[in-house]
């Protein structure tokens, strides 16, 4: 019985968990404006929908990929290539923060939630501890 009901919680964290991370994705793409930019940097405003289905299909694969534990071996020139790009994609996602610190903000403006920022800050904080210490402590095992 017990086995049951940690699962029941294992997958309620999980589903949970997996909207507070793809929805915190959403709005950083939605306030950065990723798409249009990039759709306006490379005068390809009728692709639009293109993007957006590139998006989504490598959110797909990357979690599958993950979720079911793929590995395939590319040799060190193609993993070097796909590292490369990996470490582009990130260093320009953190320089996007870097100019746009405001996303809870506008968020909770959105939302209607300004009066409870600290709250949220705070939740996701604690929130965040105890993922890691489930994860140091727990899962690891």
């Amino acid at each position: 019985m017990i086995t049951i009901v940690q699962q029941m919680i294992s997958i309620i964290l999980g589903i949970a968990g997996g909207i507070a991370v793809g929805g915190g994705v959403i709005a950083l793409i939605i306030v950065l404006d990723i798409i249009p930019r990039l759709s306006q940097l490379t005068w390809t405003y009728d692709k639009v929908h293109w993007y957006e289905g590139a998006l989504i299909a490598g959110s797909l694969i990357g979690t599958i990929a993950d979720f079911w534990m793929w590995k395939t071996s590319l040799g060190p020139v193609v993993s070097t290539l796909i590292g490369l790009f990996c470490g582009v994609f990130i260093g320009m996602l953190a320089a996007a923060l870097t100019e746009v610190l405001n996303v809870l903000p506008i968020l909770s403006k959105r939302l209607k939630l300004t009066q409870y920022l600290f709250g949220l800050l705070m939740a996701m904080v604690a929130g965040k501890v105890a993922g890691s210490l489930f994860d140091w402590f727990i899962y690891r095992q």
